[in-house]
């Protein structure tokens, strides 16, 4: 116990307020196991092998990649309208929902990494833009992915969205236009 004391003493606290723990005073206190606990963090990010990984993954980002060596969720490749292109990892029970939303992560991820924070209103990229998969737009967000033959390593683009007069889409934005004008009039 005379080192978790000599431990406590040189922390500052001089043992008056609380004292270490035998774990801490084995592994050197929390600050020392912190350092060690995030260099030993940036040297497994930092090895080939595991490249893919984000920089601060969430548990489910590596959950979704250890599915993905498992066998059970796939690789999509994302090609944006500039042909560039960026890769998601989604399960295979995945619907566009859920593929919508691993390119929201993936794309914030990204521009907070070159950009710093930057907002994308993806309310308006949905409404303007789908994605397609060999040239049928996946409109529908409760569809499985499966459904439309998206397997591991598939790609899908992003393409223009128009709304059809069936959707009813825009109906809705029109007759607010439309009434809001008229309380201005009167």
């Amino acid at each position: 116990m005379e080192e978790v004391s000599s431990s406590a003493d040189q922390c500052g606290d001089g043992g008056s307020a609380m004292q270490l723990t035998e774990d801490d005073a084995r592994y050197g206190g929390g600050a020392q196991k912190k350092v060690r606990l995030e260099t030993m963090l940036v040297a497994l990010l930092n090895d080939p092998i595991l490249f893919d990984i984000p920089k601060k993954p969430s548990l489910a980002q590596v959950e979704t990649l250890i599915n993905l060596e498992l066998g059970s969720a796939m690789k999509i490749s994302v090609v944006k309208m500039d042909s560039t292109s960026f890769d998601v990892v989604v399960l295979d029970t995945a619907t566009v929902k859920d593929l919508k939303s691993a390119i929201k992560t993936k794309t914030d991820e990204m521009q907070q990494e070159q950009l710093g924070h930057r907002h994308i209103s993806w309310r308006h990229v949905w409404a303007n833009f789908c994605l397609s998969h060999n040239n049928t737009k996946l409109i529908d967000d409760r569809a499985l992915l499966r459904d439309f033959y998206i397997r591991n390593n598939a790609q899908v683009h992003f393409t223009s969205y128009i709304a059809t007069k069936a959707s009813q889409r825009h109906s809705r934005r029109r007759k607010h236009r439309f009434f809001h004008g008229l309380s201005k009039l009167s």
